[in-house]
């Protein structure tokens, strides 16, 4: 048995910005790489934190669509905040993007991100 991955590449997303995949897909689990707060059309940034959750939340829907899948089929994100005072903005977008059951989540405060993103966000999803 060969192991066997499938890339992910798509327009409803920005590009990667470095030397990695906008996603994979093995063994029927999707793999998203983090989505900063880029604007997909224009290759911009945000300038606010709202601005930028609402790309990253926009992004994730891209990478999810392109591969006929809704939001419903994410099993687990990783967040990353350069300021985890942010948290609560975080929790009060989730309310808005996911319904219950959530996804199981994990919440991390780094130092930077790319782009001087203050937010970026990954998924992995099943079929």
């Amino acid at each position: 048995m060969s192991f066997e991955k499938k890339i992910i590449a798509t327009d409803k997303a920005p590009a990667a910005v470095g030397t990695y995949s906008q996603g994979v897909f093995h063994n029927g689990v999707f793999y998203f790489s983090g989505q900063i707060g880029l604007d997909a059309k224009t290759g911009e940034m945000a300038p606010t934190f709202d601005g930028q959750l609402e790309n990253v939340m926009k992004n994730i829907d891209g990478l999810l669509q392109s591969q006929d899948l809704t939001r419903a089929n994410i099993i687990k994100t990783t967040v990353f905040l350069t300021d985890l005072a942010q948290f609560g903005k975080v929790n009060e977008a989730y309310t808005k993007f996911f319904q219950a059951p959530y996804p199981a989540r994990s919440t991390i405060q780094v130092a930077a991100l790319p782009k001087g993103g203050v937010v970026e966000i990954e998924v992995i999803a099943a079929k």
